[in-house]
């Protein structure tokens, strides 16, 4: 069995509740961090941990608050953003609906490295159920001495506050938040300046993903060096993954970073083979925003060596063999899965959520889903092919936030590696219409 961090207690009956939770060894952390050490100092048990953002980027979470401006007389603010809405991925929700205490603790510590007073979860519209679990927990707080005036008899006050978003997907991306933070429209910011420099209201601001705040208390728990010797070289620790698909076994699932793809996806502990027995396919590892696998690649590197489920392993071969982690949104397609049809439901997607901001983005992505469509149809040109491609070219590195990448590599990557599947829909249009019409159930190139 891999070694839980997070969800060591998920299983405790009623590790909702404060006194449950405390009962555990909850707030422990808070305990350690505001009564026996400095800022600095949980600053620094972060940075030896080698924790990287569980939000998708990956990018080293200590230098990332090492980044905040303390040197104006502003306030400082903390965000967590829990707006997740990457199509494959449900671990954040999984946390806070199941262990919201967890968040919480993990928040209050962070806000006492950073030295902010406020803190806002950002929260999808979607998720309205819970806005009132996070309520409850954090009134539970409150009440309980560790949120407010002068936690647990320091200097150190924090308030919460949970925010609901109107469910934009582009409101993921940290400077759109904050925009929508403020009231506005959620539009992405132009970087520079950075949000640890001015971000909500002007201030200096870090906004971090929610289980990587809540992997900030079990850090000062055990300890950053400790924390450091799991996983595997740079990819440290443990990591939740939402896995679905055609596997026996869906769900949120947290690994020890370093376990081979191979033995996530058929192990009996985690995803228990693909469903049916069929033969695996292609895998997306990392959310729908990263580039698609087929299966000999996920399961071999270029090297003939196990894929790990590792930032550095699954990227191993740049953008001709590899991909993301991403956010840990692991989506497993089987033989008979069509690729097309997969493609054009995400590049429906990116359309729909483009916030059209950036030409590219705004113009390219409705572009990417009529051609996607045309072709699904069976009205699909030979030159359709390439176009697309060419589209994603143009759209990649072309606008101010990810979202342009995100709805870019999916397309281009399924073109690179099953192209077979967007030909033969191109020049057998009468089976594919026959296949839409459900007057054939599959076929086989």
């Amino acid at each position: 069995m891999g070694r839980k961090i997070l969800l060591e207690k998920i299983g405790i009956e009623g590790i909702q509740r404060f006194d449950v939770y405390k009962h555990s060894g909850g707030y422990s952390a808070v305990d350690k961090a505001l009564k026996a050490m400095t800022p600095n100092e949980v600053l620094e048990e972060v940075r030896k941990s080698g924790l990287r953002g569980r939000g998708g980027a990956g990018f080293p979470t200590g230098m990332k608050w090492s980044f905040l401006d303390k040197k104006s007389n502003q306030p400082r603010y903390l965000i967590c953003n829990a707006d997740e809405s990457e199509p494959g991925t449900f671990k954040d929700r999984y946390l806070m609906e199941h262990i919201p205490h967890l968040l919480i603790e993990g928040m209050i510590c962070s806000a006492f490295a950073l030295e902010s007073n406020t803190a806002y979860i950002y929260i999808r519209g979607e998720f309205k159920y819970l806005v009132g679990i996070l309520n409850k927990a954090l009134s539970e707080a409150y009440a309980n001495g560790y949120l407010g005036k002068n936690i647990l008899g320091t200097n150190f006050s924090l308030d919460i506050y949970v925010h609901p978003g109107a469910g934009a997907y582009i409101c993921g991306e940290e400077t759109a938040l904050i925009e929508s933070l403020e009231g506005k429209r959620g539009n992405p910011r132009l970087k520079p300046p950075f949000p640890a420099f001015v971000g909500l209201y002007g201030c200096p601001t870090v906004v971090n993903n929610v289980e990587t705040l809540a992997s900030v208390a079990p850090i000062l728990n055990i300890g950053g060096f400790l924390y450091a010797t799991i996983g595997n070289g740079k990819s440290t620790g443990t990591k939740l993954i939402s896995a679905c698909g055609n596997i026996n076994k869906p769900g949120v699932y947290e690994i020890e970073l370093g376990i081979s793809v191979e033995d996530f996806i058929y192990s009996d502990e985690y995803c228990g083979g693909i469903k049916n027995g069929k033969k695996l396919k292609a895998v997306v590892p990392g959310g729908s925003s990263v580039l698609v696998l087929p299966a000999h690649l996920i399961l071999k590197t270029t090297n003939d060596c196990p894929r790990l489920m590792t930032y550095e392993s699954l990227a191993e071969g740049g953008f001709e063999t590899g991909t993301m982690l991403g956010s840990g949104g692991f989506i497993v397609y089987d033989e008979d899965q069509c690729m097309v049809r997969n493609t054009m439901s995400f590049s429906r997607f990116y359309h729909h959520e483009s916030c059209g901001q950036c030409s590219p983005c705004r113009e390219g992505t409705g572009w990417q889903e009529r051609i996607l469509t045309r072709i699904e149809n069976g009205e699909g040109r030979a030159k359709d092919i390439d176009l697309l491609a060419d589209i994603s070219k143009h759209i990649e590195g072309n606008t101010i936030c990810p979202l342009g990448d995100a709805a870019a590599w999916p397309v281009a990557s399924a073109i690179k590696h099953f192209r077979k599947e967007f030909e033969f829909h191109v020049e057998h249009p009468d089976i594919v219409k026959n296949i839409r019409h459900g007057n054939i159930l599959n076929y086989k190139l």
